[in-house]
């Protein structure tokens, strides 16, 4: 069973119903969502385009791969973000907020992973066939390292100052 009062810090600052949480919540989901699906539907739409290029018939198998393996993630990853919007449209009204708000927290946390696994891709493809496959290794290391470093900033960040926003919701509310 789901305890709908697990993730709640009564030292927050907020004096919120559960109904305004979730809702709360929702919006915030809304808006990341808006921002990612934006990136990863134009990156799709240029790899989609890459295959009608003159130049494409020119690309070793291994640039093929990478750009097959691309294709396939962004796709998925286009879907993923469409995903909690269908969540959403199949229970509405069914008083399901809790159901969709944890659901569409999991699918963006995947989602946000295929971001990470395009971006890197895309940048060793494109330098693979702009400079070689040395450069393109090392371009591709250095973007797959910044995304780690950005994945886990959260983490690291709950680790040195887990009480942070609380003092921060104090002082607000006073």
């Amino acid at each position: 069973m789901i305890d709908p009062n697990e993730d709640i810090d009564p030292d927050d600052g907020r004096d919120e119903s559960l109904n305004e949480r979730l809702d709360r919540n929702w919006a915030e989901i809304l808006q990341e969502l808006r921002v990612t699906q934006t990136g990863t539907q134009i990156l799709t739409g240029f790899l989609l385009a890459i295959a009608f290029q003159t130049k494409f018939d020119s690309l070793t198998p291994f640039q093929t791969r990478i750009y097959l393996v691309l294709v396939i993630a962004a796709v998925a990853t286009t879907a993923l973000g469409l995903a909690p919007v269908n969540l959403h449209r199949g229970l509405f009204r069914k008083h399901k907020r809790l159901v969709v708000v944890r659901t569409a927290h999991i699918i963006l946390r995947i989602m946000l992973v295929g971001v990470g696994v395009t971006l890197t891709g895309a940048v060793l493809l494109i330098f693979d066939v702009a400079l070689g496959r040395s450069a393109a290794y090392i371009a591709a290391g250095g973007t797959f390292l910044m995304v780690i470093l950005i994945a886990t900033l959260p983490l690291a960040l709950r680790m040195v100052s887990p009480k942070d926003t609380a003092v921060v919701g104090r002082h607000q509310a006073q």
